[in-house]
């Protein structure tokens, strides 16, 4: 009985499936042949040509899923991680941290300081010229 249960349900996924991508192949192939032809002067696509797009175009913006997925999920787990750690630490220990990393970072800081982004008062600019 179960066996019958999962294998009805596998079927009726990859019907949905097909006919999800079915019809947004057919919207993708109207709306290309209904606005480019006119607007960029391109042919007409088929179907099929229209189902290749959206392959191509998954491939292209979103690959396949699998490492985007844990990327995200490896940058979740390090902020929780910092913030578990940030939260059981002392005042101390906290002013400590950041001057290591102040000291760690030390050569970007010099970039973007003060010094380097000064205008030249009002009474300088008078007396230069």
């Amino acid at each position: 009985m179960k066996r019958r249960f999962w294998f009805g349900k596998a079927v009726m996924i990859l019907v949905f499936c097909t006919a999800f991508v079915m019809l947004f192949s057919y919207i993708v192939m109207r709306l290309w042949n209904g606005i480019l032809p006119d607007v960029l002067g391109v042919k007409l696509i088929s179907f099929w040509q229209a189902m290749g797009i959206l392959v191509l175009s998954k491939i292209l913006f979103s690959g396949f899923g699998g490492f985007a997925h844990k990327k995200e999920q490896f940058k979740n787990r390090f902020r929780q991680r910092m913030r578990e750690k940030w939260e059981n630490m002392t005042p101390e220990e906290k002013i400590q941290f950041k001057e290591e990393w102040k000291n760690r970072c030390k050569g970007w800081g010099s970039r973007f300081s003060e010094r380097n982004f000064t205008t030249p008062e009002p009474n300088e600019q008078s007396e230069n010229k």
